[in-house]
């Protein structure tokens, strides 16, 4: 067998065992192939194994970590941010950057299917799980229909405050690409700028068709990940 598939497994067995927990930093490439009596060649091999299959994060000018599993959301369906969190065992939370009132511009008026004068809450968040941040948002809302409702209920739990009141979630529009992180977004992730990024638009629907909710998002792809199940 190889020695860097020999490495590999005892990285793996060593973050498996509680040696190394979700966000230690390892040591140096000079470090461990000292520790493994190999060249730093076959360890860096071994390393980008673990990388790729998500075990391990490489920060640029930080180091290597390592990664907690990947939030996974399955693409059927329409489900909160918070939900997709909580059901895989996390703590999910929110950064609020932005929070506004504005005249819908000619795609929020297309997706959202309002008229010109009507007015949204346009919100810019960032949402982490277990506090590592995960996802840019940026959310635009009809006025109209959430004029009943505080600040908190549309930032923190929007869909719960949602079917509170009465409102039944359907279908979801969704279109994914990749996109590479500008200055501003790769600071709020704390990724490196032009780092690739899954991004993702949605349209959100009530049951009866209505559109309530239209969202641009970029996600970290080594945090998050897309998966289709079909019948």
């Amino acid at each position: 067998m190889p020695a860097y598939i020999d490495i590999h497994n005892a990285i793996k067995s060593q973050i498996d065992q509680g040696v190394w927990k979700i966000g230690d930093r390892l040591p140096s490439e000079r470090d461990l192939a000292d520790e493994f009596q190999v060249s730093r060649m076959t360890l860096r091999h071994a390393v980008t194994m673990l990388v790729d299959e998500g075990i391990l994060e490489r920060r640029l000018g930080s180091g290597t970590y390592v990664s907690g599993h990947r939030v996974q959301e399955k693409m059927r369906g329409t489900t909160s941010f918070t939900e997709i969190v909580r059901s895989q065992g996390k703590v999910p939370s929110t950064k609020l950057i932005s929070y506004q009132r504005k005249l819908a511009s000619q795609t929020e008026m297309q997706r959202l299917n309002l008229h010109k004068n009507n007015y949204v809450i346009r919100m810019v968040r960032v949402r982490y799980a277990d506090n590592i941040p995960v996802v840019f948002e940026e959310t635009s809302i009809p006025e109209k229909l959430i004029v009943n409702f505080n600040q908190t209920d549309i930032t923190e739990h929007f869909f719960q405050a949602l079917t509170d009141n009465g409102y039944e979630i359907g279908k979801s529009q969704q279109t994914i690409y990749a996109k590479n992180a500008s200055d501003r977004v790769a600071s709020y992730l704390n990724t490196a700028k032009g780092q690739a990024l899954l991004a993702l638009t949605q349209v959100s629907y009530f049951t009866d068709g209505q559109p309530f909710e239209y969202v641009r998002s970029q996600y970290v792809g080594d945090r998050f990940e897309f998966y289709l199940e079909n019948n």
